[in-house]
């Protein structure tokens, strides 16, 4: 439904994860039944993940042993290739740093911190230590720097390559450089590849047609990022995954291939991550949930991939605490009422109150626009700062 701006504008109404619940079906399940697990193909190659969830490529959330540690619990850790792992040989005194700044110089000081130029020997060698924990070692590069450094991220052995951005489009247009030819960059590529940021039908589609396996849909979402407000632009979540799911039937159709969705930020508990898959996405990225993890490099806190660009920052530096292990974070036990502990268990537990046996199913889940959800009976809770009044 499109609602008039003015008599020069009209807009669609779009939904974040606040405004829509999901409605429970005639069927109930037992969780123990559910599959949660996600799989994706490449070239005859099936990967296949337990868990449906990445670990954003940031610096305060991914560092290689974190990244070993999520693969082994199931999921996967995507690697900042030019972030901090790969501009320092010691990056801890720089994350140390980082987490002691006052709130009023931190942008600045990262700033300062991030002019150390990325090193590709690093990038080689921190895949490289990725690889020595048994896991598959997935890491983003954004599409300026491709070419660059993929080199050195093949060198060590890089198994799934994530192009990553803002907005990352298929047809980048520039008077000043040439830019990446994405579509024969990915097809050269012998490993798959997963792209974003996007959020718009046919930005997902035509990211998908660049041979993709899967797109990241999320543009300003995320805790840490100030995009929003900075440049004005994105769509809110739930709108931006279902229009990328009907970009994903339409590709579908096209070409026989399916392109996986992944929702990527703005999910802070598990049923955030419930309503991402039931609005059509295959898996979920996440950040600041799992920067509160005891492995996480951020010493509690997490910031953005923009956080620290040397002319417009459009992230900041967040607080997210320390919570628990990532076991304790992704599968439990939860020992909070509030849904940021145990979040796969979240998701098992609401796909199995539903009825639904796996994740394609509950794709096809109903749900209902609810501007009271959040609030409705709430009274005590947000009263007393407890539960979902935190």
């Amino acid at each position: 439904m499109e609602i008039e701006i003015g008599r020069g504008k009209t807009a669609r109404r779009a939904y974040g994860f606040d405004d829509i619940a999901i409605v429970p079906s005639r069927r109930t399940r037992d969780p123990r039944d559910v599959d949660i697990s996600w799989t994706f193909n490449f070239r005859g190659k099936d990967y296949e993940f337990p868990l449906p969830v990445l670990a954003s490529a940031m610096d305060g959330v991914v560092d290689p042993g974190f990244a070993v540690t999520m693969g082994k619990l199931g999921g996967m850790a995507v690697l900042n290739l030019e972030g901090i792992q790969t501009r320092y040989e010691d990056p801890s005194k720089h994350l140390n740093a980082i987490a002691s700044f006052d709130r009023e110089e931190a942008t600045g000081k990262m700033q300062e911190i991030y002019k150390e130029p990325v090193k590709p020997e690093l990038i080689t060698q921190r895949i490289k230590e990725i690889k020595e924990g048994g896991v598959l070692a997935a890491a983003s590069l954004t599409p300026q720097n491709c070419e660059r450094y993929i080199d050195a991220a093949l060198a060590g052995g890089i198994d799934i390559l994530i192009i990553q951005g803002t907005v990352v489009s298929a047809e980048h247009v520039s008077t000043y450089d040439k830019p990446l030819d994405l579509n024969a960059f990915v097809r050269d590529l012998d490993i798959p590849t997963i792209i974003g940021g996007c959020c718009s039908y046919q930005g997902a589609l035509h990211l998908m047609r660049s041979g993709a396996v899967g797109v990241l849909v999320g543009v300003g979402p995320g805790h840490a990022c100030t995009s929003r407000r900075v440049l004005g632009i994105g769509v809110p979540q739930c709108t931006a995954i279902a229009d990328a799911a009907a970009a994903r039937t339409r590709f579908l159709e096209e070409t026989g291939t399916y392109a996986h969705v992944i929702a990527d930020g703005g999910m802070r508990h598990g049923g955030d991550l419930a309503k991402a898959i039931a609005c059509g996405a295959d898996s979920v990225m996440i950040g600041s949930p799992l920067a509160a993890a005891s492995e996480a490099p951020g010493r509690g806190y997490h910031w953005g991939m923009a956080t620290f660009h040397p002319d417009l920052p459009r992230g900041t530096r967040v607080r997210a605490g320390i919570k628990g292990s990532l076991e304790d974070i992704l599968l439990g036990p939860a020992h909070e009422n509030d849904g940021a502990l145990n979040l796969l268990g979240g998701l098992r537990t609401s796909m199995a109150t539903c009825g639904y046996e796996n994740l394609k199913t509950f794709q096809k889940a109903e749900v209902m626009v609810a501007p009271s959800l959040q609030t409705e009976g709430k009274a005590l809770q947000n009263a007393q700062g407890v539960g979902m009044g935190r």
